[in-house]
């Protein structure tokens, strides 16, 4: 039932995003069309050039809100199929393009209170064992404090390291060291 709720909740926050979006383009092309049109009045030789710009603007058709909503919803649960947050090598900053998936997990969390997620931290091989326990650590405590600064209940989180211990790729190059420096999101 929640869950339900929160779907609809942002399905209508979309669809008031993608309205927002359509009215500002309006805006722009009348303030264009206007210009050209006293443009036309000082000069009879533009007014065909003027008739050329009005046809070939776009006609926006409007989707069925039904359709938008489950474009939404789609949307909304392939952020929440992504599970896995990844850091730079030795950093445990939140990289900017997490940051959408984080927030629909925040969402879904501050919808759900009763739901709560365990935060898995690793690194790469690189570095001490002791080293790597405490960056893993910083990296899901990195990713809890973003999820209680969109709301969610501290007591909705745990987190865990577990360093270099758990690797998802096993071999020694950058794309694999990259795979493993990693937050995994494991809802309870």
């Amino acid at each position: 039932m929640a869950k339900s709720k929160l779907i609809q909740a942002v399905a209508i926050t979309f669809a008031v995003f993608l309205a927002g979006c359509a009215s500002q383009d309006t805006e722009e092309t009348s303030g264009a069309e206007t210009t050209e049109t006293g443009t036309e009045a000082e000069d009879e030789g533009l007014g065909d050039l003027t008739l050329e710009v009005e046809q070939q603007e776009p006609v926006m058709e409007e989707e069925p809100m039904e359709e938008m909503e489950q474009d939404v919803t789609g949307e909304f649960e392939a952020l929440l199929d992504q599970t896995l947050i990844y850091f730079d090598f030795d950093k445990s900053n939140v990289r900017t393009e997490f940051r959408t998936v984080l927030n629909a997990h925040a969402m879904n969390l501050v919808a759900n209170p009763n739901m709560s997620v365990v935060l898995e931290g690793h690194a790469d091989e690189r570095g001490t064992r002791e080293y790597n326990l405490a960056l893993g650590e910083r990296r899901a405590k990195s990713v809890a404090d973003y999820l209680m600064l969109k709301g969610v209940s501290a007591g909705q989180i745990d987190t865990v390291s577990y360093g270099e211990e758990k690797p998802l790729a096993l071999g020694s190059t950058e794309a694999d060291y990259a795979e493993n420096r990693r937050v995994e999101i494991k809802y309870q």
